[in-house]
C-alpha cells in the first residue's frame, strides 16, 4: 500500500530541502533524554553499545537505528526517544560499531576491539540485539525505527527474516533503498558537500583502523582511502575490503534494501520525501513497486533528508516524520 502525502506542506520558513536537511542538526539539542548505557559483547568478541530509555515494566520497546556516522546522540534519535518516553514506552538505541559516543564528550567516538567498522547492509549485529532483547522480555512487544542507513539495515533484516521476524512492526525514515544510485547521486551538485562531510570522518576511521590492525595493511591502501572524493571511491577502497566484498559494486548490490522489500512479512511504514538530496526520487518509485503488501510507503513532496521540519514558526518547530512514526506505532493494537 502506498500514498503520496500531498496534504502536508512545508512551512514558509523551511521550504528548501538543504535547509530542511541541515537546520535541525544545527539547532536541536543532542541531550533531550537521559540514557542508561549497556555494552554487549558480540559473538565475535567486540563491544556493541546500547543506550536505553527505560519505562514501565512490560511497556512496548522500540529499537532505534541511526544513520551514517550518527549515534544515539543524533538529533532525530533524541527526538524519537523523547516522544516514545512521553508515550510511556521504552526505547533502545543501537550504536553501530565505531559510532558510539563518549557521553561526556559526544563529539568523540569510542573505538571497537575488532578489525571492522559498520556498513549499510550489516544485519548480524541487529539480529544479535533483537535476540538479546527478546530473550530478556519474551512477552514484550518489540518494534523498530530506522533512519537513513539504519533504515536500510532494518528493511534488509526484515526481508531476510520474513515471517520469523521478532520485530512486530517497524518504521523507516529517508532510506537510501538503492545504495549505488544514492552514491552516484551524491557525486552531483550539492551532494558533493554532504559526501565530503561524511567522508572526512569515515576516512579517519578507516585509516585509524588500518593503523591499529596490521593484518588489514594488505587490504587497505592508505593513499586510495585518503584520496577518496566520492562514496563509491571510499567504499571501493575501504568498506568493501574491510568487510569481505570484492568491490563497491558487489557491496551495493548485496546490501541495498530494495532487493529485500518483497520478502517483508510484518507491517512497515516507510516515510520519505521527493526532494531528498541524498536520493533520486525515481528510486523511491522503484522501491514502491517492489515492496510487499505489508509495506506502506508514504512520500511527501518536501522534507529533505531525515528532517521533515514543520510548524508555523521557526522557534517552535515540529518534526513530522518522527511524530508520524511514533503515532503510527502507538496506535497499533498490542
Amino acid at each position: 500500500m502506498s500514498e503520496v502525502a500531498k496534504e502536508i506542506s512545508a512551512p514558509w520558513w523551511a521550504r528548501n530541502p538543504h535547509f530542511q536537511t541541515t537546520w535541525g542538526r544545527l539547532s536541536r539539542s543532542h541531550r533531550l533524554v537521559s540514557f542508561r548505557r549497556e555494552v554487549l559483547t558480540t559473538p565475535d568478541d567486540d563491544d556493541l553499545v546500547l543506550d536505553h530509555v527505560d519505562g514501565p515494566a512490560g511497556a512496548p520497546r522500540v529499537l532505534l537505528l541511526h544513520g551514517l556516522e550518527g549515534s544515539s546522540y543524533s538529533v532525530y534519535m533524541q527526538g524519537l526517544a523523547q516522544l516514545l518516553s512521553r508515550a510511556g514506552w521504552q526505547a533502545t538505541a543501537l550504536n553501530f560499531r565505531s559510532c558510539a559516543r563518549d557521553p561526556e564528550r559526544i563529539s568523540r567516538t569510542l573505538p571497537n576491539r575488532q578489525p571492522r567498522l559498520y556498513h549499510s547492509g550489516e544485519t548480524t549485529d541487529l539480529g544479535f540485539v533483537v535476540r538479546t532483547l527478546a530473550a530478556r522480555e519474551p512477552s514484550a512487544t518489540l518494534y523498530a525505527v530506522g533512519v537513513s542507513l539504519g533504515g536500510n539495515v532494518l528493511l534488509k533484516w526484515l526481508g531476510e527474516q520474513g515471517a520469523r521476524s521478532r520485530i512486530e512492526a517497524a518504521v523507516t525514515i529517508s532510506v537510501p533503498y538503492d545504495l549505488r544510485a544514492a552514491a552516484l547521486h551524491l557525486e552531483r551538485r550539492a551532494g558533493r558537500f554532504y559526501a565530503g562531510t561524511f567522508l572526512k570522518t569515515l576516512k579517519a576511521k578507516a585509516l585509524e583502523l588500518r593503523d591499529r590492525f596490521p593484518a588489514l595493511a594488505d587490504r587497505l591502501d592508505p593513499k586510495r582511502i585518503a584520496g577518496a572524493r566520492t562514496f563509491f571511491a571510499f567504499d571501493d577502497a575501504a568498506t568493501a575490503p574491510v568487510h569481505g566484498f570484492p568491490s563497491a559494486d558487489v557491496y551495493y548490490r548485496r546490501s541495498s534494501s530494495i532487493h529485500y522489500l518483497a520478502r517483508i512479512e510484518v507491517p512497515v511504514l516507510c516515510l520519505g520525501s521527493a526532494d531528498d538530496p541524498f536520493l533520486p526520487a525515481e528510486v523511491i518509485e522503484r522501491a514502491r513497486h517492489r515492496a510487499s503488501d505489508d509495506v506502506e510507503m508514504v512520500t511527501t513532496p518536501w522534507g529533505g533528508h531525515a528532517a521533515f521540519i514543520a510548524g508555523r514558526w521557526p522557534w517552535k518547530p515540529l518534526y513530522w516524520a518522527e511524530e508520524r512514526a511514533v503515532e503510527w506505532l502507538t496506535s497499533r493494537p498490542i
